[in-house]
C-alpha cells in the first residue's frame, strides 16, 4: 500500500496557489518558454500523498515505467525496472534516485495533480514523474527539451539552475549529463514549493534529506519524429494506382546501370504522393491522442449491461480513465488515437468531456449513451465523478 494521510484529503491546487496568484495569461506572456519561476507553497499537502516507500512499491509494479540512477564519484549507472522489493531494500543510504513515470496513471492524486495544469492544452501535457532520493541523490546537471514544473513533495532538495548556452554533454554516459555546468541561481525547495523551467534551461537537483520531486512534463515532439510518424500515417491511408512497366525497354550492355527511363518512371510514381491540410490535421489529432506504447487499457472484468450503465450515467455521470487521451478540433474528436465525427448536439457533450474529463450526472440521449457505453467497455472511461 502507498502511504496516504487519511486526515488530509489531497485535492488539486487552485490557481491562486499554483502560480502564486498569477493569472495563466500573465504566466504564458511573461514566463512560458522565457524564464524560470519559483512559487513557494504552490501545492499544499503534497508531502502527505505519497512517501518514499510508497514510490518504491510503485517502481516494482509491472505496468510502471521506472528507473534507478546511482552515482559513484564521476560514474553514473542507470537501471530500468520493474524492480524487486529485496533489491530496493538493500540500497545504500546516499547517492541514488528511483524515478517512476506516468504516476498520474497509477494513483488518483497523481491524476488530479496533472490535470491541475490544464491551463495549458491537454495536447501539450505529457505525464507526471515522481522521484525519490536519500541525501545526495539526483540525476546530475542536465537540461530538458521541454517545459517542466518541479514540485517538492517530501523533504528538501537544492536546485541549481543556469541559463547557459553551453549544452555539451559528457561522452559515453548513460545519462545526458552536462560536461560543464555554471550555477546562476540556487534555491532550497521545501514541501509544496514549485519551480518552473523553460526548455533547455540547465538544472541540477540534489536531495538534502530523504525527498521526493513531482515533475510535470510537457510534450514537445521533434520535427524528425513528426515527419517519420506522418509518413507511417500516409502508408496506412494512401492508395496509389498503377504498377511499373517499361514496354519500350531496349537492350544495353551496361546491365548494372539503372536505366534513365526507369529512374524517370519510378520518380513519377513517387511524385504522385499527395496530402492535404485535412490529412495533416487528422494525423495530428490521432498522433497527439495516442497513448504511449506501454499503456494498456483494462476493460471491466464483468461489464454492466447497457441499461444498467445508462442508469449509472443518470445518477453519477462519467469520468475519463486516467490513461485516456481525448482531444478535438471542430467536430472531429480523437479518443486514444481513434477518430470520431460528431454532429452539433453530440459535439457539445464530447467537448465538455474532453475539456473537463468528466460529464455530470444527467439524462443523455441514446446516441451519446451508446458511445459512452462502447468506451466504457473498452476501458476508456467509467461512471462516477
Amino acid at each position: 500500500m502507498t502511504k496516504r494521510n487519511r486526515a488530509v484529503t489531497f485535492s488539486a491546487p487552485e490557481m491562486k496557489t499554483l502560480l502564486g496568484g498569477m493569472s495563466p495569461q500573465r504566466f504564458f506572456r511573461e514566463y512560458w518558454h522565457k524564464k524560470p519561476l519559483l512559487v513557494r507553497n504552490a501545492v499544499p499537502h503534497l508531502d502527505r500523498v505519497l512517501d518514499g516507500q510508497g514510490l518504491l512499491q510503485l517502481a516494482c509494479r509491472e505496468e510502471a515505467e521506472s528507473r534507478m540512477v546511482r552515482q559513484t564519484r564521476d560514474n553514473w549507472q542507470v537501471r530500468h525496472g520493474p524492480f524487486e522489493p529485496d533489491e530496493l531494500a538493500t540500497l545504500p543510504k546516499r547517492n541514488w534516485s528511483v524515478l517512476v513515470s506516468g504516476v498520474n496513471m497509477l494513483i488518483p492524486e497523481g491524476d488530479a495533480l496533472l490535470n491541475a495544469f490544464s491551463f495549458a492544452p491537454y495536447a501539450r501535457l505529457d505525464d507526471l514523474m515522481v522521484s525519490y532520493a536519500p541525501p545526495g541523490g539526483g540525476v546530475g546537471p542536465h537540461f530538458d527539451s521541454y517545459d517542466v514544473f518541479l514540485i517538492q513533495g517530501l523533504g528538501r532538495r537544492r536546485w541549481e539552475i543556469s541559463g547557459q548556452d553551453d549544452l555539451e554533454l559528457i561522452d559515453n554516459c548513460p545519462l545526458r549529463i552536462l560536461k560543464r555546468f555554471r550555477v546562476d541561481q540556487s534555491w532550497e525547495l521545501e514541501p509544496g514549493d514549485l519551480l518552473y523551467l523553460p526548455p533547455k534551461y540547465a538544472h541540477n537537483g540534489v536531495a538534502l534529506t530523504d525527498c521526493m520531486t513531482w515533475s510535470i512534463g510537457f510534450r514537445a515532439p521533434t520535427a524528425q519524429e513528426m515527419a517519420t510518424e506522418f509518413l507511417v500515417y500516409l502508408q496506412d491511408t494512401l492508395c496509389l494506382d498503377g504498377i511499373y512497366a517499361d514496354p519500350d525497354l531496349t537492350y544495353s550492355r551496361q546491365a548494372g546501370r539503372i536505366p534513365p527511363a526507369m529512374l524517370r518512371g519510378l520518380k513519377d510514381m513517387i511524385g504522385k504522393i499527395r496530402w492535404t491540410d485535412a490529412d495533416m490535421e487528422d494525423f495530428i489529432g490521432r498522433y497527439l491522442s495516442e497513448p504511449k506504447p506501454q499503456v494498456f487499457f483494462e476493460p471491466p472484468a464483468r461489464p454492466a449491461g447497457h441499461a444498467t450503465f445508462h442508469r449509472r450515467l443518470l445518477a453519477k455521470g462519467a469520468r475519463l480513465d486516467a490513461r485516456s487521451r481525448m482531444l478535438y478540433q471542430g467536430h472531429a474528436f480523437y479518443m486514444n488515437g481513434e477518430r470520431l465525427e460528431a454532429d452539433r448536439d453530440l459535439a457539445s457533450s464530447l467537448r465538455q468531456l474532453a475539456d473537463q474529463r468528466v460529464l455530470p450526472p444527467g439524462p443523455y440521449d441514446d446516441m451519446l449513451s451508446g458511445l459512452l457505453y462502447d468506451w466504457y467497455r473498452a476501458g476508456y472511461l467509467t461512471t462516477g465523478n
